[in-house]
């Protein structure tokens, strides 16, 4: 019988799950919203539900392990602990309830971790033993990676780069802080930097004429060259660069991954990120850190990296 591992990626919006074989194929794939559920057991209980529906028997009775990226997941308890983007708040024992509901060990990690770990074996980290990934996506994750190994501190936090403080008395943040990076380059960050734009800039520009102004509201009037939009971008880069370039002096990374719904904007917002992450970067370090996109799909990267945890 075909052995398989079931790898789970938990966002803060939706949850995508996937069976992957030994060659690192995902042969099935499919999702939840991750909002809505009343707690974490009717969570894990619809998740099961989905997973007996999307797949056949012959693939769930060949998934031998289950791993999970998580937003605050500890690689160490299992658990997720105080996650600012959940809708259930506290300590969570999830590797306990997905053991339970599907009857298989189970893995939990960090959802940046897990991205790490996907891009190190089948992306742009591929032969790489020191690099950070940052995802830009509801909230901002990352997983640095130092000799191979990803690093998971005594506790099992480490590398909560989201939650450095990138403007000193900043925005209020959902973990209780002011300023983390997360309320400035998440996707939802950036929307919010749009409204202060527009409350003290009259200038025209097509982001007024949008009700609910999303990410890609920006992207799309940034691609018809509307200037406020650029200039939201740059200001989001520079907080984006500025902060990369303190955490290569911590690990002296050979790169930086940008992966996420952000990051998929492309030059608009890697130009501006690259250039004010050089010219902040220590001497020693410039012209040595390559920031690069993820080669991965964003919907199967953290579902590779998530099975693959041991």
């Amino acid at each position: 019988m075909s052995r398989f591992r079931l790898g789970i990626d938990i966002g803060g919006t939706n949850t995508t799950f996937g069976i992957v074989d030994a060659s690192g194929k995902i042969v099935a794939k499919s999702s939840i919203s991750t909002r809505g559920h009343n707690s974490p057991e009717t969570f894990v209980a619809a998740l099961f539900e989905e997973y007996k529906k999307a797949f056949d028997r012959t693939l769930q009775d060949g998934v031998t392990h289950i791993g999970v990226g998580a937003p605050n997941g500890n690689y160490y308890t299992g658990n997720i602990e105080f996650a600012p983007n959940l809708e259930w708040k506290g300590v969570i024992r999830l590797a306990e309830l997905i053991e339970a509901q599907f009857q298989r060990p189970t893995k939990v990690s960090n959802d940046a971790n897990a991205a790490a770990m996907g891009e190190m074996m089948y992306g742009a980290a591929q032969g790489m033993k020191d690099f950070i990934m940052v995802t830009l996506g509801t909230g901002v994750g990352s997983g640095f990676v130092a000799n191979g190994q990803v690093i998971y501190g005594h506790d099992g936090f480490a590398g909560e780069l989201g939650h450095v403080i990138a403007v000193r008395d900043g925005r209020q943040c959902g973990c209780g802080r002011k300023g983390c990076l997360e309320t400035y380059t998440s996707a939802t960050g950036i929307v919010k930097t749009v409204y202060e734009f527009l409350t003290k800039d009259s200038r025209a520009t097509p982001l007024r004429e949008k009700q609910d102004i999303t990410a890609k509201d920006i992207y799309d009037a940034a691609c018809l060259g509307d200037a406020m939009a650029l200039e939201i971008f740059d200001y989001t880069g520079k907080i984006l660069g500025q902060t990369l370039a303190d955490a290569v002096a911590i690990t002296s990374p050979e790169a930086i991954i940008l992966f996420g719904g952000l990051a998929q904007a492309g030059d608009y917002i890697m130009n501006p990120t690259r250039n004010y992450m050089e010219e902040n970067l220590l001497h020693i370090f410039k012209n040595k850190v390559k920031l690069i996109p993820s080669l991965l799909k964003e919907s199967d990267v953290a579902i590779l990296g998530a099975a693959a945890l041991d």
